[in-house]
């Protein structure tokens, strides 16, 4: 049976996608080389995957010559919303305040990081 195709960024399309939106317009060449090389892919892996992120709906290309710039057509913040609406559904039960209670319970966050989730609690009210 076939895999079914993920609408969410994986961990692959994710680095080239935070290329194109540091960078915006870029060759397969620059993303390639904005990528850490600890191991590069190959460029034939940069450019199947931007194809990917193309059919996926997350890029755009366009002609520059004999080259294809891409860009990116999901801004960074849809993709959190969508990236963190898949973590709630999948392990929470569709409940942001069970994500919330487990990231309040399990991580270490600093004063002042509680103190801006207090605030914004409020402001939420």
């Amino acid at each position: 049976m076939a895999r079914k195709k993920s609408l969410t960024l994986t961990e692959a399309e994710l680095p080239l996608m935070n290329v194109l939106w540091t960078r915006g317009e870029s060759s397969v060449s620059d993303v390639l080389d904005a990528l850490p090389a600890d191991p590069a892919p190959a460029y034939s892996t940069v450019l199947t995957t931007l194809r990917i992120l193309e059919d996926k709906g997350y890029v755009k290309h366009k002609k520059d010559g004999r080259a294809f710039l891409y860009l990116p057509r999901v801004p960074r913040e849809q993709a959190q919303h969508s990236a963190l609406r898949q973590l709630i559904s999948r392990f929470f039960e569709n409940s942001a305040e069970q994500l919330l209670l487990n990231v309040l319970k399990n991580e270490k966050l600093s004063a002042a990081e509680l103190e801006r989730l207090r605030r914004m609690i409020e402001e939420a009210r």
